[in-house]
C-alpha cells in the first residue's frame, strides 16, 4: 500500500518539497508519495485529524503552522522544544505525531559544507521570525558570538530569553551599520519579490549567506557580490534539512547533492 507524506502550509503551490521527496522516494525504491496541502493558518488541526485517519506517516510543516503543530503533536523532541516550532511529523507506533524541528541541524550542515566555523566568531542573524529562532540555536551551540538584528526589538528579545548564552540584540538599522564588523552574516529578512536589496558594506571575502533562493533572495545576493562578500542562498538550508527529515521517516539519509543539483535547475529556469 502507498503510503502519504506531505508538505503543509500556506501557501504552498511554490514549494519544492514534492520534487525532492518523490524523486528520493523513487530513488530508494520505497512505496510512498508525497504530496504539497495547502491548509490555511487555523485549520492544522482538523488537516491532521483527516491526514491520521487517511494513514500519512509523515509530515513536513512550514509556514504559518510551524508553532501551532508543536502544540498539537502528541510527543516533542528536545531540539522542536528548544526552538519552540516544528518543521516535521513523524507518526509513532501508538498512532500519534511526534514533532521534530530539521531546520537547525539542515543549516548546520550547510555551513559545514561550506567549511565555515563560526565557534569564537562574531555573527549577525538578521531578523527575528520562525527560522531565526531555529538558526538562533544553531549558531549558540555552535560557539559563535551572536548578535540578532531585528526591526522590533521585543522579537529579538523572545529569542535572546531562550538562549543559553544571551546574544547581544540591535535594531535592523544599527545591525546594518555594524555589518562590518561580522565575520558571517545570516540574513532571515524577507524582501520577497520586491526588488528591493539590503545595503551591505564592502564584504572583504567573508560570508553573507540568505536563508532565501531564487527571486526573493536574488536582488540582496547580487549586491553582497558587487560588495565583494562570499554569498550563500538557502537551496542547501532547503535540501539538508528534507534530508533530515527523511531520515527521521525512513531511517537513512538520501542524496542531497543530486536533489539541491535539481532544484538549482528549476529555480534558475524561473529566475
Amino acid at each position: 500500500m502507498t503510503r502519504l507524506y506531505g508538505v503543509i502550509g500556506d501557501p504552498i503551490a511554490h514549494s519544492l518539497s514534492p520534487l525532492i521527496h518523490n524523486q528520493w522516494m523513487r530513488d530508494n525504491d520505497i512505496d510512498a508519495l508525497y504530496k504539497a496541502m495547502q491548509v490555511p493558518e487555523g485549520e492544522l488541526k482538523d488537516a491532521l485529524e483527516t491526514l491520521t485517519r487517511q494513514g500519512a506517516r509523515g509530515l513536513n510543516i512550514t509556514l504559518p503552522h510551524k508553532q501551532t503543530a508543536l502544540v498539537l503533536a502528541d510527543e516533542v523532541g528536545d531540539l522542536a522544544r528548544r526552538i519552540g516550532a516544528a518543521n516535521t511529523l513523524i507518526r509513532t507506533e501508538s498512532g500519534g505525531w511526534l514533532a521534530e524541528n530539521t531546520d537547525a541541524p539542515g543549516f548546520i550542515h550547510t555551513i559545514e559544507t561550506a567549511d565555515i566555523h563560526v565557534a569564537g566568531k562574531t555573527v549577525f542573524l538578521l531578523g527575528a521570525g520562525g527560522s531565526a529562532r531555529a538558526l538562533a540555536i544553531a549558531l549558540t551551540d555552535l560557539g559563535a558570538n551572536l548578535t540578532i538584528c531585528n526591526r522590533t526589538i521585543s522579537r529579538a528579545e523572545e529569542i535572546a530569553d531562550n538562549l543559553p548564552v544571551r546574544p547581544e540584540i540591535c535594531t535592523l538599522d544599527i545591525g546594518l551599520e555594524r555589518l562590518a564588523a561580522a565575520e558571517l552574516v545570516v540574513n532571515t529578512v524577507s524582501l520577497g519579490h520586491s526588488g528591493k536589496a539590503l545595503e551591505l558594506p564592502p564584504g572583504t571575502g567573508r560570508t553573507f549567506y540568505d536563508i532565501s533562493y531564487g527571486k526573493a533572495a536574488a536582488p540582496t545576493l547580487a549586491h553582497a557580490a558587487e560588495q565583494d562578500w562570499k554569498t550563500m542562498d538557502g537551496l542547501g538550508m532547503l535540501v539538508a534539512q528534507a534530508a533530515f527529515a527523511f531520515e527521521h521517516w525512513f531511517g537513512m539519509v538520501p542524496d542531497m547533492a543530486d536533489a539541491e543539483a535539481r532544484c538549482r535547475a528549476v529555480v534558475e529556469a524561473t529566475t
